[in-house]
């Protein structure tokens, strides 16, 4: 029994270690095809790790094939969501807009655009003038051209949380925050329970949605999940006075972003300089880089002021892609991690998959490449379209 008097179920079918997007979509598929006793604990609130830090991004302008897949089915998701869940998340479809001011990268987004448009993605590269329509903070010196999908946008991630985690409960899944996972136990190979620090849930299933702290949890059942914590810091601009539409910015060369949010701006960049670790603090050390991207690629947003910030984790993997799959030696063992910060905008097709591997049939799109042993095999297949 913990302190709040609640106590722990015995058993479950599944038991799913992480509350975010991820971990709550999960339940929800699982309890939606007739699992029961599916159970969730997370030591914090529900959605309080990435998920909440996150941009909120929505978009399927992806270089692996896998990727835009997931992504597509998880953009039907989120387009319907409100419908579908009860639950409002604030969808805005301004579109993606990558700019580019390499040839290489533009040969390498046309590349990307024709597989996006083989799978139904409506992505297209356009000139620089264009871009400058879409986006009308930007200084276009220096580009060579853009790619850019309609159909791409942002969202609230708590939303689709509190969306996902009510659903799961109304079908009988049990959701339980502030209950940490302190291990696992197996006997020959085979899960035989969970322990928590509110006691012990006995489970022949364990599923690993924890993000960037996937690692520790897989070394409980030795599975190696390479995961690396590494922070990322978003800020948000005071009002801006008269700001146009425009889309989702991301300067590719740069990896400065940007896109509305209320009546000022969203925006973060990827800081090199950033070294691995459990850093939720805000630091200052990657401002001067962002003032250079700013002054370079949008320089109106210089005498624009801000108004807050936060810092989250992405979790990242040797190629930025996925970790998803089953562990081959630790018996019902599965997991989905490792996302590169693009976990949030899959987790509804992820929780799907995650469905489909527990229930041991094949999932709408072959994941097998995700498979966390891919890198002793020199198997990485990096994802280009990460920021």
């Amino acid at each position: 029994m913990r302190e709040t008097g609640r106590v722990l179920p015995s058993h479950a079918s599944a038991v799913i270690i992480g509350g975010g997007a991820m971990g709550v979509s999960s339940a929800y598929a699982l309890a939606a095809a007739g699992v029961h006793d599916v159970v969730l604990i997370d030591k914090g609130p529900l959605g309080s790790g990435s998920t909440s830090k996150a941009a909120g991004g929505v978009r399927a302008q992806f270089s692996d094939r896998v990727n835009i897949e997931l992504a597509v089915r998880s953009l039907e998701t989120f387009e319907t969501f409100a419908d579908r869940f009860g639950q409002e998340i604030d969808l805005h479809k301004p579109g993606y807009l990558f700019l580019l001011d390499s040839a290489e990268s533009v040969a390498e987004f046309e590349k990307n655009v024709a597989i996006q448009n083989d799978l139904g993605v409506p992505s297209r590269m356009i000139s620089a003038r264009e871009a400058a329509e879409l986006s009308p903070l930007i200084d276009t010196d220096g580009l060579l051209a853009a790619a850019y999908s309609p159909s791409d946008g942002h969202c609230t991630p708590e939303s689709v949380v509190l969306g996902y985690a009510g659903a799961a409960r109304r079908l009988g899944a049990l959701l339980l925050p502030n209950c940490a996972a302190t291990g696992i136990e197996t006997v020959d190979g085979r899960i035989v329970a969970v322990q928590t620090d509110g006691g012990r849930i006995e489970t022949d299933t364990v599923i690993c949605a924890a993000g960037a702290w996937s690692r520790e949890i897989g070394a409980w059942v030795g599975v190696d999940l390479p995961v690396t914590p590494l922070r990322r810091q978003i800020l948000v601009t005071e009002p801006i006075p008269d700001l146009p539409p425009t889309a989702f910015t991301i300067d590719f060369g740069t990896t400065l972003y940007f896109h509305r949010e209320g009546p000022g701006l969203l925006l973060g960049m990827s800081d090199p300089d950033e070294t691995p670790g459990f850093k939720l603090d805000r630091s200052d050390a990657w401002l001067p880089r962002l003032g250079e991207a700013m002054a370079r690629r949008a320089p109106a947003l210089m005498e624009t002021g801000i108004a807050t910030g936060w810092a989250g984790l992405y979790e990242v993997t040797p190629d930025h892609n996925a970790l998803i799959g089953t562990a081959p030696d630790v018996d019902r063992f599965l997991y989905a991690t490792g996302f590169s910060g693009h976990g949030f905008l899959m987790s509804p097709a992820v929780g799907e998959v995650v469905r489909d591997l527990y229930l041991g049939r094949a999932p709408f799109v072959d994941v097998t490449g995700f498979d966390a042993g891919r890198f002793a095999l020199a198997g990485a297949r990096p994802e280009l379209n990460i920021v």
